[in-house]
């Protein structure tokens, strides 16, 4: 399963710096990885900066790894 989005905006300001985490709950194998691209907009953000012109798009996907718990679903 892959989810994407993208977010654009004129200006964007952070009061303070955010923490982000993103996990994948559960008890079955699976395969998992998260990523972006921004443009306009650094990894690590400053506060009180103002960005312009940002665009972020994001990335989620994963998959079950786990043949037996597949095979007992079906």
């Amino acid at each position: 399963m892959e989810i994407s989005a993208a977010v654009k905006a004129e200006e964007l300001t952070f009061s303070e710096v955010p923490e982000v985490t993103v996990d994948f709950p559960g008890d079955a194998e699976q395969e998992a990885a998260s990523g972006s691209d921004r443009t306009n907009l650094p990894e690590e953000v400053e506060p009180g900066v103002t960005y312009r012109d940002i665009r972020v798009d994001y990335r989620i996907a994963s998959r079950l790894t786990d043949a037996d718990r597949l095979d007992e679903e079906d």
